[in-house]
Formats: structure tokens, sequence, C-alpha cells
């Protein structure tokens, strides 16, 4: 039985690594009447059948898993937000935050076009950025024609499965063609290498990277709470979460109970108002989300 790593599927086929090799697998049907969906990232036993095809048998058990896209065993998430055009926007960036730390999936915050702020901007980009730090974040700066950028990123790349994630305009396309040097893809063709050219079909693939593998993910770049409940949310927000064990009550929510530690810590200004904001309005909105069925 031979094991390999889902890199890429496309139109009913599963391209599995294997030895430095890719087999095009189909799965079982017994996946489908188990409701067992194979995903890009997952690792899994097949055998070979004919020239170079195979069939899925298993899939292993996987760490983490995304719905949308539909990837798993996910290590890190690099985060790509513009410091100017479009203005940084904290409460996006928080949502996308939560959404990864409720995954268990790695975040770390890269902060593109830094080099068109003003004095001024910059000032408050950077007291953001400290904000970030202090609660553990990694933040890497960069801009268009960073001689460094290529150090950077393949320092964290190195030996990880990671996503790209972030708005349309934010500096992605740049920032892999950064990357990609030895490539030489031009935007559109880096564009349609990731399935997200205008005449290729949508898809999520894995491509091999400074020693890791990466994901430009079509539709990774906005978060509902849908699967999040209202008591997990404080564990997304790690200076709640490391606060919250002095709370008074267990399962506080940090809204109106008496004693609460999150409360204090932000009246005393050792939580970040915005933060605390960005909890409350996301707390409303699992509060406020219609139940499944």
């Amino acid at each position: 039985m031979a094991k390999g790593q889902i890199r890429k599927a496309l139109s009913g086929f599963y391209y599995v690594h294997s030895d430095g090799e890719l087999i095009q697998c189909r799965g079982r049907g017994v996946f489908r009447n188990r409701g067992i969906s194979p995903l890009v990232g997952d690792f899994v036993d097949f055998v070979v059948e004919g020239n170079n095809d195979g069939t899925i048998t298993a899939v292993h058990e996987r760490h983490n898993e995304l719905v949308r896209p539909p990837v798993s065993n996910i290590d890190q998430a690099i985060l790509v937000f513009s410091a100017k055009e479009p203005a940084f926007n904290t409460i996006l960036l928080d949502k996308f935050l939560v959404a990864l730390e409720s995954f268990h999936i790695h975040p770390i915050i890269c902060l593109t076009k830094t080099d068109l702020l003003t004095s001024e901007e910059n000032s408050g980009i950077q007291q953001y950025i400290k904000d970030y730090q202090e609660i553990g974040y990694e933040v890497i700066q960069t801009y268009k024609g960073d001689p460094e950028i290529l150090v950077k990123i393949q320092q964290v790349l190195e030996g990880k499965t990671t996503v790209l994630a972030g708005q349309s305009g934010v500096g992605k396309s740049t920032l892999l063609n950064t990357i990609m040097p030895s490539l030489e893809l031009k935007t559109g063709v880096i564009s349609e290498a990731l399935g997200r050219g205008k005449h290729t079909t949508r898809h999520v693939e894995l491509i091999p990277l400074a020693g890791g593998l990466i994901a430009d993910t079509p539709g990774f770049s906005s978060f509902d709470f849908d699967t999040l409940e209202k008591e997990e949310l404080t564990s997304c927000f790690p200076e709640l979460q490391r606060l919250s064990e002095d709370c008074k009550f267990r399962g506080c929510l940090h809204l109106k109970e008496p004693k609460c530690a999150v409360k204090a810590a932000v009246e005393n200004k050792e939580i970040k108002q915005y933060r605390y904001d960005h909890y409350l309005q996301f707390l409303q909105e699992i509060i406020d989300r219609k139940p499944r069925y």
C-alpha cells in the first residue's frame, strides 16, 4: 500500500504526491457512501492501477481542515493586509485571526505597501504592529521592491504548509511574484497556475516553495462565524484567554458578569479597547446567528 499527500484536486481527480511523483487518483466509491471527501492536503493510502493511475483507499486523520476553501493539514496562514490602498482594517484582520485560532492554524501577519505611508500614518501603523506583537503575533512589513522580502518569507515557509490569504488589491500576487523569482512568472501567469485565471477551473493546489508548501486559496478572503460557539470565542483572542482564568465565573463571556478580569483589563488598558470591541461585535454575530438544522 503506497502513501502520499494530495497536492491538487481537479475535475474528480486527486493528484497524490508520493516519492517525488504526482499520481492521478480517484477516490473509492465507499468514501461517498460514508460521507468522506478527500481534501487537498490529506495524507492518504492508495494503490496504483495501470500507468500512473491509482485509487485512494484511506484518508489519514487530519490535524485541521477548512471548508472554504477545502484544504486540510495547514500549519500556518500568512494574512496579507495592506497598510494603505486599501486602508489597514483591524476588524477584518481580527476576523481572520479568530477564524484561524478556531482552526488551530498559526497566523502570521504580512503588512504590504508600507512605503506609501506618510510619517503620521506610519506612526499609527507602527502602534498597531506593536499591539499585535504584544499579543504574540508575528508581523512582517514589506513593500513592492523590498530587497529583503525573499529572505523574510523563505524563513517563514521552510518546512511548513502555508495558506496565503487576504483581500483583493493588498498585494498578494505581487508578493507571490517576488518569492517565486526562479519561475519568472507574471502576475497573470501566477493566477492561472493557482487556478485563478479567467479560463481555468478554480481549485486549490499546494505548490512546493522555499522548502515548504504554499496555497493561494480562492475564497479565503472573508469568514462567517458559522461553526464557532459563543463559549469558544474567548479562546480565539489570546490576550482575553490568558486573563479569563482570573474571572470569577467559569465560562464568563465578559459582558455583564461581576468580577470579570477581562473587563477590568480593558478598563486598565491592559487589553486594547478596539480588540475588546471586536470581541463584543463577533460575540453578538454568533448570538444572532440563525440556528443550524
